[in-house]
């Protein structure tokens, strides 16, 4: 089974946003997290490189979500995922704060389509239980 047949098979909770959103979304959000990181590194300063390695951190958590849900099809471990990539964005928020404000405010529409990410990660999961076998 195709992914697009695959994730149109599983219950989805009623707060699912439409499909056409997602794109949009992350190009806006990558967007303001490419722009909170570029914020870092030209104020510069001794809090610059802790903040700047939990934002490749937590870039490295982004892109294994995908390969989780989709590859794998692990709907439990998509959760794991997400909720591991929710504090490491808090994380480097608090981080980015310490080196500029703006940089952190840019990270907060990300935070919060995490936690929606989230919620929507762990309904799909509960929805779709695992067959016992």
């Amino acid at each position: 089974m195709d992914r697009s047949a695959w994730y149109a098979s599983l219950k989805k909770p009623w707060f699912t946003p439409p499909a056409s959103i997602f794109g949009p979304v992350w190009a806006v959000l990558y967007l303001l997290m490419g722009g909170a990181a570029l914020l870092v590194v030209f104020e510069g300063g001794p809090h610059a490189p802790p903040a700047l390695i939990a934002f490749g951190v937590q870039v490295v958590i982004n892109l294994l979500w995908p390969m989780v849900f989709w590859r794998r099809r692990s709907l439990a471990g998509s959760v794991g995922v997400i909720l591991l990539l929710w504090v490491a964005v808090l994380a480097t928020i608090v981080l980015f704060s310490r080196v500029s404000g703006l940089a952190a405010v840019l990270l907060i529409p990300y935070l919060l389509w995490v936690t929606l990410a989230a919620f929507l990660s762990g309904a799909i999961w509960r929805l779709n239980p695992a067959p016992s076998g």
